[in-house]
């Protein structure tokens, strides 16, 4: 789950965490009553789920209350396009108008979970800023690690070692000890996926800053911080994907044709890939889940064909707790609700595979039945070819 930096900061500020001074606007003029105070000279900074904001023009620096209104008027209502929105872009609705700060040296910090160890993982650079993607892929030596053990957790000797190699010293030394084990401590308390600072930087006036900061929740945590849900701002999020998580459906748009229906995460990227080898294009990432029930599924199906790119659907079904009959119903009571005439193709095996097939069979529908993932994949690329 993401949040906005400005929310980000707030989280961080109540660790103890020095942040800019700022205020959120949701009007030009609101950008310009808060440049006022304070004091003019300040950042003006377009707030989207997205990295990359600088380069797209959504971060500039302001002399005067009346050039961040008419920047404000610039930026409200305009999609910013970083790699990270893709080629639509995301809107801006929000601005976080930030007091300038006078930076001596940069920084890079961050805490993120490590899949391949199932462990946090704390990552250093003194090469903080815009360019930190490049310098881990030029010079990974500039890049310092430390893998966190989960029982003893984050220790003060490590934060050290990992201050040291920022190359600070002395007050600056311990401050950044203390940042860094109140970074972990967010980390932990607010269940983040990942929680950074970029950068993090050292002010002339020699006190280390977080300029700008990102986090991610952890998606199965929140059923635990009631608040999260609030948090959210739904404008930047796609239709269909807040539709999928009101049935408890992970769903993600993609930019093909082939709407896709599968049960368990891993078997639906297995399916993305096996469609792209046959030259397909998945319109979207979608599982049901393990044990969903008809009207889910139907649901699930629903959602596929709101989806105006979709041309076919691939369903990929292995029926374990799933019963394959019940797969086949929730398609047939979607697809005849909505009239739909497109080619579908379904791969199923599993419990209860026989009296699905035969479902389906006798629906009426453009359905085609795949042998196995290759053979499924293979005739809804030919179908729509």
């Amino acid at each position: 789950m993401n949040i906005h930096e400005y929310q980000a900061k707030e989280i961080l500020g109540s660790f103890g965490i020095p942040i800019p001074r700022g205020r959120v606007a949701l009007t030009s003029d609101q950008v310009e009553r808060a440049a006022k105070e304070l004091g003019g000279h300040c950042v003006v900074k377009a707030q989207i789920y997205a990295g990359g904001r600088g380069k797209a023009g959504g971060v500039k620096v302001v002399h005067h209350p009346e050039q961040a209104q008419e920047l404000g008027k610039e930026l409200f209502g305009r999609r910013l396009v970083t790699p990270q929105t893709g080629p639509e872009g995301l809107k801006v609705r929000r601005i976080l108008v930030e007091e300038a700060v006078d930076i001596a040296s940069e920084f890079y910090l961050s805490i993120t979970l490590d899949r391949s160890t199932s462990r946090y993982c704390l990552i250093a650079s003194a090469e903080g800023g815009v360019e930190i993607e490049e310098v881990a892929q030029k010079s990974p030596e500039k890049i310092h690690m430390l893998t966190i053990d989960p029982f003893t957790g984050l220790r003060p000797y490590q934060a050290r070692k990992i201050a040291l190699a920022l190359g600070l010293s002395g007050t600056l030394c311990e401050d950044c000890v203390t940042l860094i084990l109140n970074l972990y401590r967010c980390c932990l308390e607010k269940d983040c996926f990942l929680v950074e600072i970029n950068p993090l930087v050292v002010t002339r006036a020699g006190w280390l800053m977080a300029m700008d900061a990102k986090i991610n929740f952890d998606d199965n945590a929140v059923y635990r911080h009631h608040e999260y849900p609030d948090m959210l701002d739904y404008s930047q999020l796609d239709n269909l994907e807040i539709n999928a998580g009101k049935y408890d459906l992970s769903y993600i748009k993609l930019k093909g044709n082939i709407g896709c229906m599968v049960n368990g995460a891993g078997l639906a990227m297995a399916t993305l890939d096996v469609l792209k080898e046959f030259g397909g294009e998945p319109a979207n990432f979608l599982d049901v889940g393990g044990g969903a029930t008809r009207e889910k599924v139907a649901e699930a199906f629903k959602i596929i064909l709101q989806d105006e790119d979709v041309k076919g659907v691939f369903v990929n079904i292995f029926g374990g707790i799933m019963r394959c009959d019940v797969i086949a119903q929730g398609i047939i009571e979607a697809a005849c609700e909505v009239h739909c005439a497109l080619p579908i193709v379904v791969r199923m095996d599993g419990s209860k595979v026989e009296e699905g097939k035969k479902l389906l069979f006798e629906s009426g529908l453009n359905v085609q039945i795949g042998e196995n993932l290759g053979d499924g994949a293979q005739r809804i690329v030919k179908m729509l070819g």
